[in-house]
């Protein structure tokens, strides 16, 4: 596994946890800091920008992957209930396609959030700390 791939999954991990972003930003940053060097860290955000959406939906999944997801849900329960009431076989096939298509939606969803947050970290963790005056 590289690094890249297990900055990721320690993104991955956080979001498990109900926090905000700031919360969840805040302990991966002390994870980051501590087990990758700057040169890790440089090259996992530049991978990062090129790999984060450019278009309108794939932003839409990363941020509402839940929303984007409902409809497919949609489409696996109505495709169960005619597949049971009518006993077609091809309303389970309707169940099968929308439940795989809900699922892979939410998954890639996930994946995207945590590189979202990921990329917020490391450019949080590099940015030059300015202190206030008081």
């Amino acid at each position: 596994m590289s690094e890249y791939e297990r900055m990721v999954l320690m993104a991955e991990d956080e979001l498990t946890q109900y926090s905000t972003d700031a919360r969840k930003i805040e302990k991966l940053r002390r994870k980051l800091g501590i087990s990758t060097s700057v040169k890790q860290r440089q090259e996992a955000r530049e991978q990062l920008e090129t790999e984060m959406p450019k278009n309108v939906f794939t932003k839409a999944v990363m941020t509402q992957r839940q929303s984007v997801a409902l409809p497919f849900w949609g489409i696996a329960g109505l495709g169960l209930l005619l597949g049971i009431s009518s006993g077609e076989s091809l309303a389970f096939m309707a169940t099968m396609i929308g439940g795989t298509l809900a699922i892979a939606l939410q998954k890639w969803g996930w994946s995207l959030e945590a590189r979202r947050i990921l990329l917020e970290t490391l450019n949080d963790l590099d940015a030059p700390k300015v202190e206030e005056k008081k």
